[in-house]
């Protein structure tokens, strides 16, 4: 399955279709870093208003001290710094629907989860879930994809998709060098593995939207 190209009007669309389910749906949007997968996401919350929420993979990324410790703060975003029994434990809870459920946060300005942020109410129909490993197949991440009822793949060009990402660490704060540096190097290295996953997903595409690359 090749990507195609969709316009964000399109996917609010099919997450109507989604939330308009008999049962809470949860919607997965995958890709690699920097494809775009947060800028979607927020396009079908402003949409969708009260009957979506986001809950984002990133706020199960392990502590920088945890990091630290086990060696591997010079490859953060790796599948292995995340809290995935974490990550699979919420999607479950959130599926039971019975009762508000808290997740977690990734701030960005402070490279760290911040616990309780989000709140899910139990009538909310259509939770959104995203992040690069939602289709990874080892690793405890296995355990992800069955929790799922649909996952989109997030698919742009890849030179655009470096661009955006160099682009996106330096408003972070990275100077020009060290943005590059890591999305070259640390990024990529993860971005070879997720986009390995694509074939996985329900749907592969690129956004045609030039408010979506403008975002980005």
């Amino acid at each position: 399955m090749e990507a195609r190209v969709a316009t964000v009007a399109d996917l609010v669309e099919r997450a109507r279709a989604l939330a308009a389910r008999p049962e809470r749906a949860i919607l997965g949007i995958a890709g690699a870093p920097g494809a775009g997968k947060s800028v979607l996401s927020r396009a079908l919350l402003d949409a969708l208003g009260p009957d979506a929420v986001l809950v984002g993979m990133d706020g199960f990324h392990l502590a920088d001290a945890e990091l630290a410790r086990l060696g591997r703060a010079d490859r953060k975003g790796a599948p292995d710094t995340f809290d995935v029994a974490g990550y699979v434990a919420l999607l479950r809870r959130i599926r039971a629907a019975d009762e508000v459920v808290y997740a977690p946060e990734f701030d960005r300005s402070l490279e760290a989860a911040i616990a309780g942020s989000v709140r899910v109410d139990p009538d909310v129909p259509l939770v959104i879930t995203e992040g690069n490993y939602l289709l990874l197949n080892e690793s405890g991440w296995q355990a992800v994809r069955p929790e799922l009822a649909e996952v989109w793949f997030v698919e742009p060009p890849e030179e655009r998709r470096k661009q955006w990402l160099v682009a996106r660490h330096e408003r972070y704060g990275r100077d020009p060098d060290a943005a590059r540096a890591w999305a070259l190097g640390t990024d990529q290295r993860n971005a070879e593995l997720v986009l390995a996953t694509a074939d996985r997903a329900d749907d592969r595409f690129q956004i045609e939207d030039r408010s979506v690359d403008a975002a980005q």
